[in-house]
Order: structure tokens, then sequence, then C-alpha cells
């Protein structure tokens, strides 16, 4: 034919792509085993700094989401995209200049994050040249993709090319505006959004860094490699229709139900819950999609390790979507927020939808790309019930702590109508049991890995020539005339297709934020409280850098049981000067909004050289390194310089003076300490500054 062409596919960038998608695969998994033993057992940290909870929580994540799953959709995305367009992707320079980029930003993070540098946002820790490196890499990929969609020879963008164009805006969306922000210095910045405006602009990005990293990409993958995998076309092209724009239009809406039963406006909590609970219909229909794909072919799940893995990773898909709505409706969440069954339900998909179609995937492309046959199939088979094993024991043991957890918080005396668990340390140590079963149900899962290290090592090993690249004869689609209509036209037209998915998104983004951006209409003049002092502020920087949000809240919801626990409910108010804000999403440890003044300055010195110290049986940690490192009293000015730029009413002899009135306020705690009986080297250690922040909390006024 004479409209038939040469096209060689490039399969060394998919190949490097499954390579660093098997080593960050290892890594956060066993970063993620280290934090599960910590919680069962503290001195799992053994006093080092880099080894704290509070820092190696988020470089779990940020491996698993952006390294683990990153690597495998970026594999799956260049491997799928060339044969769904017909072409080679769009540039190799850049195709290169994507991996090694994130490559490095990967690395940057495993540096930065356990030496405290972190922005205290959730899923977004990475501080500001890091951010910026990510916008670039990424506009990197999205020129990349694009130019290759614009010189495609099929016509028709298959529903995984969908998929993958609302994650490239999305997702383009979501990090540039969540992450905002001033320096303060090389490492250090501070959000331009604050209090209310920084949860919901943070829940809006957490929420949906979820919805557009973790979802929208595997169904991508899952759309073009469980038909590729089970040779039998997509089960319905119209449910494929309705699934993605049912599912870009609403995702973006339900950001809020983070955020339920909190000082967020009523109305916004309604609007994440009601379309929270919308996303039942898509999501159920991706996943009869793609189960329903195998019908009249289910003997493969008992055959094939590959296919085993996908119906395993699309159920696990379907109890998440069906789990999360569920988890949305505010009277469920006041049981469950801020317990492990959030977790469990997190990880659930993690390890179940994202990991699990990862696995499958890389078992169907290893053999193809170094055209070989899988070594073992026998050994994908035992990987696959130890992993599934290990999600399941995780997944149970976090569902049963998170309903032990909420049940004792709000437990309620009938005779005295007192609190029937008044001391927080009592729900802790009942669920250390199954904090242990969660480190060894994480442990099974990371045998499993392992076996599948070495079964894709032997697979390599057993090739009988070098991987090269594919060239195959294609047609030109794009040189014959087109007669499509509706929907089918529309797949013709890339970048129509996209500006009509930007839409999409951007609808509900506008609508979910832009009205919090004026605090005037939620605040009055008297909940105004004061900004912090420079040696609060010092102190607050630390909190953030040593991610105590991580485990404790800052924000009492209007719940009985969490009003006569920790105090008057949290205000939109007194948070509004909080850059980042501070409200949690877990509580391992009691709520902090209202610790300030409860305990002397002693209690606080001893609760963070040893907890134990203060509450008997206390699972955290001791953070002996505040007692040997200074307060940086010199970077204040700048510090409340910025602040100042952003908004906070600070008065310019303040920020002139702010080192020399941190000092004398620290020289105050200091001599109090001594006073009550504490020796050795104290002054103007961060421990200082610490307790100053800890002391101010509930007590800025405007409350």
């Amino acid at each position: 034919m004479s409209n038939q062409v040469e096209v060689t596919y490039d399969n060394k960038i998919v190949r490097f792509f499954l390579l660093a998608t098997m080593i960050w695969a290892g890594t956060a998994f066993l970063v993620g085993l280290i934090a599960a033993l910590q919680l069962a057992y503290w001195k799992f940290g053994f006093d080092l700094e880099f080894l704290a909870f509070g820092r190696i929580r988020p470089l779990h994540t940020n491996a698993a989401i952006f390294a683990f799953a990153g690597n495998a959709i970026f594999a799956g995305i260049y491997h799928s995209t060339q044969r769904l367009c017909k072409t080679r992707m769009f540039n190799d320079l850049l195709s290169w200049a994507h991996f090694w980029g994130w490559q490095l930003i990967i690395v940057s993070a495993a540096v930065t994050l356990p030496l405290g540098f972190s922005t205290g946002k959730e899923y977004a820790e990475l501080e500001w040249p890091i951010d910026i490196a990510i916008t670039v890499v990424w506009v990197i990929f999205a020129v990349n993709f694009f130019g290759t969609l614009y010189k495609r020879k099929e016509r028709h963008m298959y529903v995984a090319i969908w998929f993958y164009i609302a994650t490239i805006i999305t997702v383009a969306v979501l990090h540039i505006v969540n992450s905002l922000a001033m320096p303060v210095g090389i490492l250090q910045s501070y959000p331009v959004w604050a209090g209310i405006q920084d949860a919901l602009v943070q829940w809006w990005y957490g929420h949906n860094a979820v919805a557009f990293f973790l979802t929208t990409p595997f169904l991508g993958l899952m759309y073009y490699y469980i038909p590729k995998a089970s040779n039998r076309p997509i089960y319905s092209y119209r449910l494929s229709i309705i699934h993605f724009w049912a599912l870009v239009f609403i995702y973006i809406w339900a950001g809020p139900h983070h955020l339920l039963n909190t000082a967020l406006p009523d109305w916004a909590q309604t609007l994440g819950m009601v379309f929270s609970v919308m996303l039942w219909a898509p999501s159920w229909g991706g996943m009869i999609n793609g189960l329903f794909t195998l019908k009249g072919a289910w003997h493969l799940v008992r055959t094939e390790p590959t296919i085993k893995f996908m119906v395993a990773a699309v159920t696990f898909y379907g109890m998440s979507t069906f789990e999360g709505p569920l988890l949305s409706i505010k009277s469920v969440s006041a049981l469950a927020h801020y317990t492990d069954w959030i977790i469990g339900h997190v990880h659930a998909g993690a390890l179940g939808w994202n990991g699990f179609l990862t696995f499958g995937m890389t078992y169907f492309l290893v053999p193809k790309l170094y055209k070989t046959e899988l070594y073992s199939k026998k050994l994908a088979n035992t990987h696959f019930w130890w992993g599934l094993t290990g999600i399941v024991f995780y997944y149970i043991s976090m569902w049963a702590a998170g309903l032990t957890q909420g049940l004792m918080w709000r437990q309620f005396d009938e005779k005295t109508g007192l609190l029937a668990y008044p001391e927080f340390i009592e729900t802790v140590l009942r669920i250390v049991p199954l904090y242990w079963v969660r480190a060894i149900s994480g442990l099974l899962y990371i045998v499993g890995f392992g076996i599948m290290v070495y079964n894709i090592y032997k697979t390599i090993k057993s090739a009988k020539e070098a991987p090269e690249d594919e060239t195959v004869l294609v047609v030109d689609q794009m040189q014959k005339e087109s007669h499509d209509t509706g929907h089918r036209k529309l797949e013709g037209l890339g970048f129509t297709f996209t500006v009509l998915t930007t839409v999409a998104v951007l609808v509900g983004s506008v609508i979910e934020i832009y009205p919090t951006l004026n605090l005037d209409k939620y605040v009055s003049n008297e909940e105004v409280p004061r900004p912090y002092s420079p040696l609060e502020q010092a102190g607050r920087d630390i909190y953030v850098k040593e991610g105590c949000y991580v485990c404790h809240s800052q924000m009492i919801r209007k719940m009985p049981s969490d009003v006569v626990r920790f105090g008057k409910p949290s205000t939109i108010g007194e948070s509004m000067f909080d850059r980042p804000f501070q409200w949690g999403s877990k509580r391992t440890g009691p709520d902090l909004a209202r610790v300030g003044q409860k305990y002397p300055d002693l209690w606080h010195f001893r609760h963070m050289m040893n907890p134990r110290l203060v509450v008997t049986n206390s699972v955290m940690p001791n953070y002996v390194w505040l007692f040997d490192k200074d307060i940086d009293y010199y970077s204040l000015r700048r510090k409340l310089s910025v602040m100042q730029k952003l908004g906070v009413p600070y008065e310019d002899a303040t920020v002139a003076e702010a080192d020399r009135l941190a000092s004398e306020e620290a020289a105050k705690i200091v001599k109090g300490l001594r006073e009550q009986g504490v020796e050795g080297p104290i002054e103007d250690k961060q421990i200082i500054a610490l307790i100053a922040y800890l002391q101010a909390l509930g007590q800025m006024g405007g409350q």
C-alpha cells in the first residue's frame, strides 16, 4: 500500500523506566516497613534524626507515589502511546531528559526529606527548587507526549490516550497552584495560601493527586494492557466514553471530603461529599469495563499470572472506589477521619490497584521487550499469593484499628456522662498489636516483590539476543479522509479534545476554591489572632520540619467527643496566618490545637527528651537532637519579612528586631526551666523555640 510507512518504536526508554520502577518500588516498600515498625515499637527510630517517623513518612509516600508509581506510568505510557499512535515518541532527547530529570528529582527528595527540608503539606512536601524542577520535567514530558499525538499515524485516539491527556493537564494545574510559595532560603519557603485557603487548596491537590496520578493514568494502562494481555477488545466502547468524561469532571470537586466536620464552611463540605458519592457510578463503570473485557476468557485468570494480577488490581480499584465515597459521607467520616481506617483504605488502593497493575504490566512487558519467555509462571503465581495475603491482612488490621480508635474516641460513660477513655494514650495502646500485624503484612508484600525481582532478573538473563528497538510497518491513517461524527470525530481532534478536558477539570476547581480566597466573609475583626512572635515562628518551623503534623492534628471538630476531649471547636480565624496550615489528617497522638498553657514548660521539655517520662508507654520517639541544635536567630528577620509580604500583620519594628526579640523570649523560657531544676547547656537550643510554639497554640486570641 502506498501509505504504508516503517516505524521504529523506542523500547530502550521503556526498559529504563521499568528498571527505575523496580528500584524505587523496593525503596518505597522498605521505608514503609521501617515506618510501620516505628509505630509498633518506637525504638526502631534509633534516636536518629534522619530516621524520625515525621521525616521518613513523607519519604515513604513520595517514593511510593512519585518514584514507584510515577516511573510505572511513564513506562506504560511510553510503551503504549507509541503503538496506539503508530509512531515513535516525538523526540528521543526529550524522552531521556524526562527520564533522567525525574530520577534526579526523586534523588533530591530522598536527600532533602530525611534532612527535614519540607513544606509540611502532605504529598507536596518537596521544597521550591525541586517543585520548579518537577514543573520543568513535566513540561518536557507534556511536549514529548503531545508532540507524539501531533505526528501520530492513527487518526482515532484510543481511550487510554484520553486518560493520559487528563493526567498530564490536571497534574500540571494541581502542582502549580498548590506549590505557589515565596522562598525564604534555598530550601525553605512559605505558601501563598494560609489557613483554610491552604487546607482547601492542599486537599484539592491531595485528593486529585490520587485521582490524576494514581487513578487516571493507571486506568489508561488498564484500558491498554488488559485487552493486550488477554487478546480481547475492551468490553464497551460507549461505557469507556461515559467513564472518562464523568470521572474527569466529577473527581476534581471531591477534595473537601478530606475536611468534613472541620472549620471549613458547610457549603464546601457538602459540595465535596455530594460529588464524592457521585463518583461511585463512573468508578464502577470503569471497573466493570475492565473486568468484563475477560468475558468468555476467565480461564486466563487461572493460567496466566499477568491476567491474575490485572484482574486483582481492577477488583481492588472497585473496592477502593466503593469505600472512598462511603468514607466521604459526613457521619461515616466522623467515625473514620483521623484513624487508621483511612490508612488501610489508601494502602488497599496503592498496594492492590497501583501495585498489582504495575506488577501485571511488568510481567507482560519484560518478556516482549527482551524477546524471551517469562522465567517462571510458578514464581509469578507465588508472588501473587504472597502479595495478596499481605494486602488483605494489612487492610483488615488497619480497618480494625481505625474502628477501634474511632469508637473509643467518641465513647461516653453512660453513668457519668464523661469520656469512657479520657487519656488518649489508652486508645493508642489498644491498637499496638494491630500495628505489628501491619508491619508483618508489609513484610509479606515485600517478600512477594523480592520473588518478582528474581523472576524478572532471570527472565532478562535468559534473553538470547541483546534487546533492541522494534521496527514495524504501519498504515498512515491520517492521510485518509475522515467521515466520522460525534465522539468518534472528537477522538481525531487532539487539540480540541485536550481543551475540552481542561475545561472539565477547571470548572470544578474554580468553583471549589475561588469563594474561599476572600476570608473577610468568614472571619470578623474580633476573631483575627495575633501573629506568632519571632521565637514562636522559629518553633513552628521546627515543628513543620520534624513532620509533627503526620501524627498530630490542629483541628478540633464540632463533635461532642472532640470538644470534651480537646476544647472548643477550632475556628477559621485562628489559623488564618498559618503557613502552612497544620490541620492534619491522622491522630496517632492527640490534637494540639489548644495544648498551649495546658502543661508547664518543663513538661514539654521532658516530653521531647523522652515522652515516656510524662506519658507512660508513649509510642512517640525521642527528639534528642533538638537539645543539641541551635536556633537560627539570624534567619528570623527574613522569615518575618516574607510573612509580612504575604499579609501577616507584623509591625516593621518586629521584623527589624526579630532576632533580638526571639533571643529575649528564649532567655525567659530558659530562666524558668533553670528554676525548675534543668541543668546543662540549653540556651538557644531548638527545644526552647519549639516550647514557645507549643505554648502559643490556642492562646493567640481572636477565638
